[in-house]
């Protein structure tokens, strides 16, 4: 079975990271966890670093969100993997729109299924864009399992 984990560090995320962690998968399962971070000049206003040129808060921006999403497809892989040693896990940090580079991501992979929480970071960009969620669902070649974060009534 092939699995694409679709995660934004968002407490969503974090959600769906345990949900699969839980499950029981099959022997030879390769999961391929992917984080899309959007153009910093298009998201948060506290992105861009102070001092020099335009130029250079571009780049600099760029790269620490590079970074970040380095950071969480990392903590996940270990997250995964500490819960189930047998998985065979990649890592993906794609610049670019979520809901197209997962779709690709996934079909590149040719993924059974993508795993992806309910709601993430951006809310500017889902004004603008929609839920990435239900856009992935609508459009996938595969089966798409939407996480939702359980409140504290629903345990």
């Amino acid at each position: 079975m092939k699995i694409v984990l679709a995660i934004d560090g968002s407490d969503f995320s974090k959600v769906a990271i345990d949900e699969l962690a839980g499950m029981p998968l099959p022997s030879k399962t390769e999961v391929c966890i992917i984080n899309v971070f959007e153009n910093p000049m298009l998201t948060a206003p506290g992105a861009l670093p102070l001092g020099g040129t335009l130029g250079n808060y571009y780049e600099e921006a760029v790269s620490n969100a590079k970074k970040a999403a380095e950071d969480t497809v990392n903590d996940a892989s270990k997250s995964l993997k500490d819960k189930n040693e047998a998985l065979s896990i990649t890592t993906a940090v794609v610049d670019g729109l979520p809901k197209s580079a997962i779709l690709e991501k996934a079909e590149a992979f040719d993924a059974d299924l993508i795993v992806v929480g309910s709601q993430g970071h951006g809310a500017f960009s889902r004004f603008l864009l929609g839920s990435v969620s239900q856009l992935v669902a609508t459009h996938a070649h595969c089966s798409v399992m939407i996480v939702r974060k359980r409140n504290s009534k629903e345990k």
